[in-house]
């Protein structure tokens, strides 16, 4: 039997940050918008497309960008707004797609291999992307090609707020005339190699030896090679919750003191917060647990923006030792749980005192790593 046609859609909330800023102050529409930190080592997390008539890009220093347009708009990020968002429309696609990777905060692959045997899968993609913007209001592109590397590249084509659907079969006559640094993974140094070799299309790419390319980048010259002709072989990968970490500590005499028990969540808080970064992942939820005397036990989590940092885990920790533990009772098992961990939202780490904060996490850990998890701890876990 003839294997289906292999079809995929890449998803692309454009210019994310921005759009979600715009929807909360709707007068920030239409203007030149950066999001990121205003401190001298700040710099661009997102800019809006009147912004980058400027010639301003993300990871920009923030000096920079406003030298480039003194009268952009700044604002400092709303890491539980983006959170929020990025979870709806992760909603709306898995209750939908037969089988999709989140492959960033604002970025998903969707595998339609097969579908065209009970829909058109070009249709299904339009009315989904519909679905999404009238839930969400947020402008959001995709592609639709026989790979990733193809939908990916014509997502790109597609911006802002639009679609592209490539046939199977015409990948290399439409990738021909691109530049030939809209591959992804073609940065700025093998762009200038490229250049060098005057090479400045796809087309001129895939005109080249493949002995040639090989010589001047070893294994990567054959993957260029490919791309150049729109062949690229990389499987979307099922988009799950990553597993959660949790501890929990039963103790030896059911315990009556408040502030013991507080001091117990701060340090186990910090245990598996220092697990987390370690796994260089970040949380989405948390969850407490408290178990009495008498084996019942009860559990409260919430959604939280995603972090790793242990003063923003360890105060909703707190927060909810407070709503969940009954006054006057013992407790004879207390337990934290963080979960929804993923590595997508660390593209937050643009923003104001991020990067600064994340530093000093790691300086701590250095030493943790170095000495025991134990040689460092918050004073009320002390």
């Amino acid at each position: 039997m003839e294997a289906s046609q292999k079809m995929i859609a890449h998803f692309d909330l454009d210019a994310f940050f921005v759009s979600v800023e715009c929807l909360n102050e709707p007068e920030l529409k239409g203007k030149p918008l950066l999001v990121g930190g205003h401190s001298e080592r700040g710099v661009v997390a997102a800019c809006s497309y009147e912004a980058r008539n400027y010639g301003i890009h993300s990871a920009m220093p923030m000096k920079t960008a406003l030298r480039l347009c003194p009268h952009a708009i700044v604002v400092g990020g709303n890491r539980t707004a983006y959170s929020k968002y990025s979870r709806q429309v992760t909603e709306i696609i898995a209750g939908q797609a037969p089988l999709f990777e989140k492959a960033s905060i604002d970025e998903f692959y969707l595998d339609l291999t097969g579908m065209n045997k009970y829909f058109d899968p070009y249709r299904w993609t339009i009315d989904l992307r519909k679905k999404i913007m009238d839930e969400t209001q947020l402008p959001i592109s995709f592609g639709l090609a026989a790979n990733k590397m193809v939908a990916k590249i014509a997502t790109d084509e597609a911006k802002p707020n639009g679609y592209l659907y490539i046939p199977p079969g015409l990948e290399k006559e439409w990738l021909a005339p691109l530049k030939v640094n809209k591959i992804p993974g073609v940065g700025g140094q093998t762009f200038l190699a490229l250049q060098s070799m005057d090479v400045e299309t796809i087309r001129e790419l895939g005109e080249q030896p493949l002995e040639l390319l090989e010589a001047k980048f070893g294994k990567y010259g054959w993957s260029l090679w490919n791309k150049a002709r729109g062949i690229h072989d990389g499987e979307v990968t099922a988009y799950h919750e990553a597993k959660s970490i949790s501890t929990e500590n039963t103790f030896e005499e059911n315990i009556l003191d408040t502030e013991f028990l507080l001091i117990e969540l701060v340090k186990m808080t910090e245990k598996i917060a220092f697990e987390l970064r370690q796994e260089n992942k970040m949380a989405g939820c948390l969850s407490v647990k408290i178990r009495y005397p008498d084996f019942e036990t009860t559990s409260r989590q919430t959604t939280i923006p995603y972090t790793f940092y242990d003063d923003e885990l360890i105060a909703q920790a707190r927060d909810l030792f407070h709503k969940l533990y009954r006054k006057g009772q013992t407790v004879r098992l207390l337990g934290v749980r963080l979960g929804e961990l993923t590595a997508d939202a660390l593209q937050t780490n643009l923003f104001e005192n991020f990067e600064r904060k994340t530093e000093l996490y790691k300086a701590i850990d250095d030493v943790k790593n170095r000495f025991g998890r134990s040689s460092i701890s918050k004073a009320t876990g002390i």
